[in-house]
């Protein structure tokens, strides 16, 4: 992932984070799973995990510790509907700030893993 670092620096994973949020705020599905007091929160701290596991910044680990990613999102209902629906927003966050090749590649990859893993509730 330090090639996406790389590739398209911290300014370029705080513009996706933020395409990204711009169209949670809008999504049926996904909105309701965040208070709408917390959206800058929750987009500070998604674009601090993603400098952090590109190879960038350690702001996530210092503030947060380690990600327990699956721990922290298990009070919200995700299932494969969900998933789908974040990786979608996703990849249409990447396509409006033109992440190119290889750097789009190696986070679709990444996003679709972490984004299976998240899963919690059966169909």
């Amino acid at each position: 992932m330090n090639e996406v670092y790389q590739q398209i620096g911290e300014e370029g994973l705080n513009a996706l984070v933020c395409a990204f949020y711009k169209r949670v705020k809008e999504d049926d599905l996904l909105s309701p799973m965040y208070p709408s007091d917390d959206w800058e929160s929750a987009q500070g701290r998604l674009a601090d995990f993603l400098i952090y596991r590109c190879g960038g910044s350690q702001k996530y680990i210092e503030e947060r510790g380690h990600p327990r990613l699956r721990m922290r999102h298990m009070p919200f209902h995700i299932g494969t509907a969900e998933r789908d629906r974040w990786l979608k927003l996703m990849r249409e966050s990447m396509e409006e700030t033109k992440v190119e090749p290889p750097a789009s590649k190696l986070l679709a990859e990444f996003f679709a893993q972490t984004a299976d893993f998240m899963r919690n509730a059966s169909e």
